[in-house]
């Protein structure tokens, strides 16, 4: 039985538990962070030194890292899945998104969710709130362009790069108080998604 380690309401943890679900994966999830605790605790921090979620434990193998986490469960469990096809140019293609969601997306997301979602409104910086929507429209706004004339991130099929954008853009569409552009190929990429079970399951909450 795989485990993972984190609580639901975390983007993080959310893209792991719909890769297990894209690949009919069974597992347990233990809830920690943030008012669960517990990912500072000496036992935790041997699995992940980092304190933060999620960790993954597969028998006597743990991992950490969301995105590395979605790789190896598609290699591990689905090496004949579409999710992550072997085609070096198409894999790479894969990976160049989960890398851009972590080093562009995540950072220019981050401060918009925190502001509004998890600060009380007397508290928010309105003008750097400003600031930081226009930093992240534009990068779904360059996804946007992207996906003119495709399905999907990449070889027009559902993959990985859809799951880890599939978190981000629930949060992109779900938070109020900001102006969003119309984006139409975005939309559309978005409301594909919004059919998997996966999604429905484990991404399409409440942002808490």
């Amino acid at each position: 039985m795989i485990t993972i380690w984190g609580r639901a309401n975390s983007v993080n943890v959310q893209k792991v538990l719909w890769g297990c679900d894209e690949l009919g994966l069974p597992f347990e999830r233990i809830d920690a962070g943030m008012q669960f605790g517990r990912n500072h605790e000496p036992d935790y921090l041997a699995m992940n030194p980092t304190g933060r979620i999620p960790t993954l434990v597969d028998g006597d193998f743990v991992l950490w890292e969301s995105s590395s986490i979605l790789r190896y469960l598609a290699l591990q469990y689905g090496p004949s899945s579409p999710l992550y096809p072997a085609e070096p140019k198409i894999r790479a293609s894969i990976d160049r998104w989960l890398d851009w969601s972590l080093s562009t997306l995540q950072p220019a997301e981050r401060p918009v969710f925190l502001s509004l979602i998890r600060t009380p409104e007397a508290q928010r910086d309105l003008i750097a709130l400003g600031t930081d929507v226009k930093s992240v429209t534009a990068r779904w706004g360059m996804l946007n362009a992207h996906l003119q004339g495709r399905s999907f991130l990449e070889n027009d099929n559902f993959t990985l790069a859809d799951i880890e954008f599939g978190t981000y853009a629930k949060r992109w569409f779900g938070l109020e108080g900001i102006e969003r552009p119309s984006m139409p190929n975005l939309e559309r990429w978005y409301s594909r998604l919004e059919t998997h079970l996966g999604f429905k399951k484990y991404v399409d909450l409440p942002l808490t």
